[in-house]
């Protein structure tokens, strides 16, 4: 496991420079904003400063989440300060939403009370915006597998798509006089913020939920399972993401009854296959000789694991109710000594 951690420690690593430097550059484009919308009494200027200061907060937060994924493990946090990231990713999501809420307000404002434009100041400003947030959110996509830094990400493209909204915006106005195109690029902006953002805050209540991976099928992965030699069936599986492209997998597999020095090659190919196939780099397997799924059938909550033996499952149950709820009372009774 340790190449494994050590990959992630690294890939923190990148992302922490990117976002540091992402954090100092946002505050240069904050100045040049603010700056050139009050020099151009441009209120859409001065709005779209307030677009950055919500870009330097999520990139500070960001920023802040990677170093704490960087902490290694403890007695307490046995996994680490990885969901920290998840965390800062939800936040900014649903702070885009709001910004995206906010900024079609503003378009039924300008739909009514449209702004002038005082274009030269503003297109500059506005332009060192776009030139500095593209550097800064082509730089972030180097590391967009990392769901905190993607949503980072979006704050930053989004600035950058209200930037060009501001410009586009004046230009026709200038030219043709219709100002109404500002508050419906403004709209367009809206929508295409929240739809990312969306997306990101899906993922992120996924992996919070423990969800099993996006693209993995359960149903291949106990089918590549029970073809490694010596496994006979596998039952109260559960796949999850600790973050983003780190997976965890834990079940029950039944083989022969062999001394554990017999049996663990086959814990090896279990762990290569799982490794190499689906990229699951901490698996906890627990071997049995003696089937007993119908015990964790039972348990309120769990997933068995496929629909056939969910189905043995509901058979046995009717079949004889009383001896599986007296299995699942003493399977409850030894999970509860056990924390105890």
């Amino acid at each position: 496991m340790s190449h494994v951690h050590s990959g992630h420690n690294h890939t923190h690593g990148l992302a922490r420079n990117s976002l540091r430097l992402a954090f100092f550059l946002t505050l240069i484009i904050l100045i040049a904003e603010l700056v050139g919308g009050f020099l151009a009494n441009s209120l859409a200027l001065l709005s779209d400063a307030g677009h950055v200061v919500t870009d330097i907060f999520a990139l500070g937060l960001a920023w802040f989440a990677t170093i704490q994924a960087e902490k290694p493990a403890n007695s307490r946090k046995t996994f680490g300060y990885h969901r920290v990231g998840i965390l800062a990713a939800m936040v900014n999501a649903v702070t885009l939403i709001v910004i995206a809420f906010a900024i079609l307000l503003e378009a039924i404002q300008r739909f009514q009370h449209p702004e002038p434009v005082q274009p030269l100041i503003m297109f500059l400003a506005a332009g060192i915006g776009i030139v500095l947030n593209l550097y800064i959110g082509f730089g972030l996509m180097q590391e967009a597998n990392n769901l905190n830094v993607r949503a980072a990400m979006l704050h930053v493209f989004g600035d950058v798509g209200a930037s060009v909204g501001v410009i586009v915006a004046g230009i026709i106005i200038l030219l043709t006089g219709w100002t109404f195109v500002d508050p419906l690029l403004s709209v367009g902006i809206a929508v295409l913020i929240a739809v990312g953002a969306w997306r990101i805050l899906r993922e992120t209540t996924d992996i919070l939920m423990e969800a099993v991976p996006r693209g993995l099928s359960m149903q291949n992965l106990v089918k590549d399972m029970r073809s490694v030699e010596g496994v006979q069936d596998v039952h109260d599986l559960h796949v999850w993401s600790i973050t983003s492209n780190m997976y965890a997998l834990s079940c029950h597999a039944l083989i022969e009854n062999l001394p554990p020095s017999n049996s663990s090659s086959i814990l090896h190919s279990l762990n290569t296959m799982l490794s190499e196939k689906y990229h699951i780099g901490h698996a906890t397997i627990q071997f049995e000789c003696e089937p007993h799924q119908e015990t964790y059938c039972a348990v309120n909550g769990l997933y068995c694991h496929m629909e056939g033996v969910k189905q043995e499952c509901d058979d046995q149950k009717y079949a004889n109710p009383r001896r599986l709820s007296e299995g699942t009372l003493g399977q409850v009774s030894a999970t509860q000594k056990g924390s105890s």
